[in-house]
This record gives structure tokens, sequence and C-alpha cells, in this order.
């Protein structure tokens, strides 16, 4: 095997097992306290991916885990015992997902999956032998059949779960199936190694056209021609045939009889091994498509129902996913930086200066055409990017069962609008700051069972995961039922930390709350395995900073605290206003303008600390001037000579005076010079038609200064 299949082996081994992992997890923790019979087999199923897979890529250690705990789901499938303790069971298993997640970050980060999981193993197979009521006598653990060293062959078993008496002698058959996978799905030949070595539990005498499936030159063949499997096996068809069919990115099966065997077992077929039940990895976005008619047999003879049974589920699974491809995130990267160029090359044309004063009716036409196309082609790159946060979501189940666990607090995670999408970019920075306010809700505010029965709350706490649009925007709002922030504690601790610079009475209560995010501040008076080091909350803001997010905070003492996370739903392209101050042109994001006005100089007065304000119906609004603001000479100084816009974030409105308004754009955006990213009121720049740079306000900033 060349280094480069090897290296393509293990980048689809990481996403499918990453994947795998990630629906293990979700079954457990939702079903903690008891499993029924559906989700015994889906983790059944689960684990035997994993094992089989990993001992295809020689990872022994993460297949012996695997193989300890698909014993043990197993025997409660078959067996169906009733003294289980199912919380220890999920311990054992959340600790074999635990030690798979890390060899997977090993091998992602081109290390050797060298962890030690023999006693995770020995410590589930104790347990397993007390399920049975058999003492635990030989400590020493097992050797793990699925165990293997050097290269995988087509004729290396990965289970010795052998075929009893009956199965061996009851008559084997001889298969012949035909598969193509789907276009441009890649790999394929090493796809038709992977077929070919899971179907070594349950079938033997196998051969298959193209013989060296690794060799790259297989590819186009299999591609062309498909790929051919001949196996005998003591299956029956419709166990075979949705064994294959459950193949990712298939795109056509066909599946013949080719006759019986004889009925007496042979030395190969007598030791093939068996497995009940098979499921494939399951693929972020897999593709199935219809397979072919299977057709008669060999024989000639027709479908029998179940046969048929098969075809339309195979069908109905293909309507949904046949329109599916997974594609490299890399690849939608370099499409989003060409749709870029092509914005910033398309304003170039159409705002050239050469073009001024020329009467070219046609060419605006063709150029709003133009603006048009690539506006709709914009929208479409940009929805490729978008993803759902339930992935983000539902990983936090896990947190809150590991903290009651640990914590004695008994708390339910409610999720909503976990279907709200956003940039693959900002998914990956907000699951941080997301995880520590849970943490810090659960930790901090919910209280213990004990304290809330005597204070008249229910005993089982309540903490809601919500996200939903906001016009550009995305707002992330995370709500306990707890005690609330303690105000009196924070405003002190921030005094001894030196963060307050102003009279104690012109401090609100929502200014004091939204010290617990400032770096190294923490009221816990002790240190433990969730708090107390100062890190955690500020976290929150140095991630959000990095998507131009913000976070805010709404306690009530007794009741309950709300955190609000605000953050944009992509940061490549927006829709901007740009603005003249004196002859520097800035673009304001249209997501956070709530209109554009001239002032009335009846409407101007000043308060009592000297702030310029501003009446407009019936409410008073701030006024700030961008010329001051950025030290900006030769703007205009009158506000009723300049044009006033409206801004909004959260529930804060300000007026921002600027010279004049340019018109409505799409900007794109470009990071700041490291000189500037600590500049209040910038998040970025992007570059004009006549190649000039115009700076992007950040409204977010004038609020915090």
């Amino acid at each position: 095997m060349t280094d480069f299949d090897r290296e393509s082996m293990l980048e689809m081994f990481i996403f499918e097992m990453s994947q795998l992992v990630d629906q293990l997890e979700s079954t457990i923790v939702q079903s903690e306290s008891e499993y029924n019979m559906d989700q015994i087999n889906e983790i059944f199923r689960i684990m035997h991916t994993i094992k089989g897979s990993s001992a295809m890529m020689m990872f022994d250690n993460i297949a012996g885990v695997s193989h300890s705990i698909e014993d043990l789901f197993y025997y409660l499938r078959e067996e169906q015992p009733q003294n289980v303790d199912f919380k220890t069971l999920s311990d054992h298993v959340l600790s074999g997902a635990d030690f798979v997640k890390g060899e997977l970050s090993k091998i992602q980060g081109g290390q050797k999956a060298d962890g030690d999981g023999t006693d995770l193993a020995k410590t589930i197979e104790i347990f397993l032998k007390q399920i049975k009521g058999i003492a635990p006598v030989d400590d020493t653990p097992t050797e793990s059949p699925t165990t293997v060293s050097g290269e995988p062959t087509p004729e290396m078993p990965v289970s010795v779960e052998p075929i009893n008496q009956a199965q061996a002698t009851g008559g084997l058959t001889r298969y012949k199936a035909k598969i193509h996978f789907d276009e441009g799905c890649e790999m394929e030949n090493i796809r038709a190694y992977t077929l070919v070595h899971n179907l070594q539990d349950i079938a033997a005498d196998i051969t298959h056209i193209p013989e060296d499936v690794i060799d790259e030159e297989t590819i186009p063949l299999i591609r062309k021609d498909g790929f051919i499997l001949e196996f005998t096996s003591a299956k029956d068809y419709d166990f075979l045939y949705d064994h294959l069919a459950s193949t990712v990115y298939l795109r056509e099966l066909k599946l013949e009889r080719e006759g019986a065997i004889a009925t007496e077992p042979t030395e190969s077929t007598a030791n093939a091994p068996v497995v009940e039940d098979i499921a494939a990895p399951v693929q972020e976005t897999p593709i199935v498509a219809t397979p072919a008619a299977v057709g008669n047999s060999a024989q000639g003879q027709p479908l029998t129902a179940q046969e048929a049974a098969a075809q339309e589920i195979q069908k109905s699974k293909s309507s949904a996913q046949s329109s599916m491809i997974s594609v490299n995130v890399n690849k939608l990267d370099t499409l989003l930086n060409l749709m870029g160029e092509l914005v910033i090359s398309e304003a170039m044309v159409t705002q050239n200066s050469e073009l001024e004063g020329l009467q070219l009716d046609s060419f605006h036409k063709e150029t709003r055409h133009l603006q048009g196309i690539i506006s709709n082609l914009q929208q479409t790159v940009m929805s490729m990017r978008m993803v759902p946060l339930s992935a983000t979501f539902f990983r936090m189940h896990r947190i809150v069962r590991d903290m009651c666990r640990q914590l004695d607090k008994d708390v339910q995670l409610d999720i909503v609008g976990e279907e709200t999408e956003v940039d693959k970019t900002i998914i990956e920075h907000i699951g941080d700051p997301i995880m520590h306010i849970i943490r810090n809700s659960i930790d901090h505010g919910v209280e213990s069972p004990s304290e809330r029965r005597n204070v008249g709350k229910p005993t089982k706490a309540r903490v809601l995961l919500e996200a939903k649009n906001a016009g550009g925007d995305v707002l992330i709002i995370i709500k306990d039922d707890g005690r609330g922030i303690n105000t009196e504690k924070v405003f002190k601790k921030a005094k001894e930390n030196g963060l307050v610079n102003r009279p104690d009475n012109e401090y609100t209560e929502k200014e004091i709350q939204q010290f617990i995010f400032l770096p190294g501040f923490s009221t816990n008076d002790q240190v433990t395995a969730f708090s107390g080091r100062g890190v955690g909350m500020d976290v929150v803001n140095s991630n959000l900073e990095i998507v131009n997010g913000t976070a805010l905070v709404d306690s009530v003492p007794g009741e309950g605290t709300t955190f609000t996370l605000k953050i944009p739903l992509t940061l490549s392209i927006i829709d901007g206003m740009s603005v003249l101050v004196a002859n520097s042109q800035y673009t304001i994001p249209i997501a956070h303008i709530i209109k554009s006005f001239k002032a009335q100089p009846e409407s101007l007065f000043m308060d009592p600390n000297g702030n310029e304000m501003i009446t407009e119906r019936g409410e008073i609004f701030n006024i700030v001037r961008l010329h001051e603001y950025f030290n900006i000479e030769g703007a205009k100084t009158d506000i009723c000579d300049g044009t006033l816009i409206m801004l909004e974030d959260g529930d804060q409105v300000v007026c921002l005076l600027v010279d004049d308004l340019i018109g409505q754009r799409q900007a794109v955006v470009k990071p700041m010079p490291k000189y500037f990213r600590k500049v209040h009121g910038l998040s970025g720049c992007t570059l004009l038609g006549n190649g000039d740079i115009s700076l992007i306000i950040d409204v977010a900033g004038f609020f915090d200064k």
C-alpha cells in the first residue's frame, strides 16, 4: 500500500469514526437511565463498525476497546438481562468514546495512536461478568480477537463469532454482487477494499474483480465497469442485501444468487465467522442512490416479497439522499475567496472613474444583469458553507451529564433552534464559549437539589440553549433558573482587581454583571475542577472577538441568568453602507442600521455631563461624531449639515454623525493589520472599486468604549 493510499484511508477513517463517536455519545446521553432494544442495537452496530475499521487500519488499541464494548452490548441484545446498572454502563461506554476520540486526535495531528486501552477493556469485561453473574477470577484481560499486526489482507478475519452447527450444515449459497459507487465519491479502490474487508465476518471464498483493489490503476475500471464480488455465505438474501446496501456512496447494487453449495461444511466455510447485524459507518453527507433492480436469480426465480421490500426501503433512502455530496471544506474556502475577488473585480469595473460622465445605457444594463448573477452566485456559495448548530448543541448534553454526576446536581438541558445555520468558520469558534457558559451556569448558578427544595424550586434545574436568527446575526441564548449573579460580590471583586474607575453609583446592574467576562475574573474562593482559576468566561469574549461577536448577560437574583451571544451569520461578504467622512470612506454593516436622517436644530441638546443628545420620535439618543472618534480632520462639524445614522447593537442604540451617505454595496471583509486590531470601533477593511481601502465600522466597539 502506498503512502498516498494510507493517507487517503486515514482521512476517510478519521471522518467516519468522528461521526460515529458523536452518534454514540448522543445515544448514550439521551438514554442514560435505561436503554431500549433500538438503542442497544444501534450502539452494538456502531461499536462493531469502529472495531472493524480500526482493525483494518491496524489501530489495535482502538479495536480492542471497541471489541469489549461490542461484546457487552451483544450480550445485552441477545440475553436482555434485567440486573443492569445503566448509569455505570453509560460511564464505561463514554469512557470508551473518550478513549477513541483521544486516539483520533493523535492520528489527526500526525502522532502515533499509542494510548493503552488495556485497563479500560479489562474494566468493561469485568462489568460484563458481573452482569452475567460470573465472579471475575482472572484479572488478566483477554487479547481482543480483532487485534492484528502487519498489513491487513482479505483472508484476515475481524471477528471470531463462529457460525453454529445448524448454520454450517444448513446449506450455503453462492452470491454475486455488482456495485457502482457514486460519481465524484473518489477513492473507489479504497471503498472497494473496505467493502471486501467488512464481508470477512459473514462470508467465505471471496473473489472480486478487479483483483488488486488497492492499486490506484483499478479506479478507472471500477468507475467504468463497477466492482464485482462473488462469495459464499450462510446468511439469507435479505441480510446480505441490506449489508451491502448500507455501503456509503453506493449508486447501484445488483445482488444475485448463483446457486446452493454442498451442505457438508468445508474447512473454510465451517470456520467462517458471523455477526447478526452490521451497519456501515455513518457519513456526514452519505450518498446511497437507488440500486438497480436486483432482478431474478441465476435460476430465473422472481423476487420474493422480502427482496422487493428491501428494494423499496433502499429507494426511499435514495430519494432523500441522492442529491447530497461531501465536499472538502478547503475547496469551499477557495471558492469563497474567489467569490470575494469576483465581487471586488465587479466593483472595480462598474465604479471605474474613467466611466464618469459617459452615456452608456447598454453598459449599465448589462452590468446590472451581471450584478444580479454575481449576487445569486454569492448567496449560493455562502449557503454551501452554512452548517446547522445541531452538532455543537447536542455535544452540550455530555457536558451537562458529566457535571451533574460530579457535582451531584440534577439539571435538564432543553435545546431549541438547533437547525439554525451559521458559517462553517464561525461555528468552529463558538463551541468553547457555549461550553464555558453552560459549565458556569451549572457550577455557579444552579443550586443543589436540597437548596432548590428549600427555596421552593423544583429539584430538577433547567438550562435552555436556544438559537435564532436576528437580521444578519444569530442569537445564541443560554438561560438557567438558578440563583442568579450576586452583583455585590462581583462588584467587590472588581474593585479588588482594580477594574472600577468610576464612582460606585455610576455603575448599572448590567455593567457590573459584564465584569464576569474580563480576563482572570472569578468569584469562586476555591479552585475546583470546573471553576476558580479565572479562565472560562474570558474564553467567551476572546473567541467571540475573533468572529466579531458580542456577549451580554442579564441576571435576576433568585430567578436565574440569561447569556446572549450575538454573532454574524458570516464573516466573509457583508452588505454595507458606504459613508463619507472628510476624504475617507467607511463601511457600516447594513444589519446594524435602523435608519438615516437629517437632524433639526430644535431636537438637539446637551445632557448634564456634556454629551450631545438628540430626540427622535419621542426618544432620546446619544450622538457620536465619527470624525472625533477617529480624529479625522476636515469633516463637517455642524450636526445639521451632516447625516445621522441610527445604529443598534442588541438593546443599545446610538446616532453616528457622518458627512454623507455614498450608497449600499457588498463588502468583502479583509482582516485588519495587527497594529489596528485593538482599535475600538473597527472590525476589518474592504477594497473599494477604485482600489482604495475602506475601514469597516465595528458597531459593538462604540458601545464597549
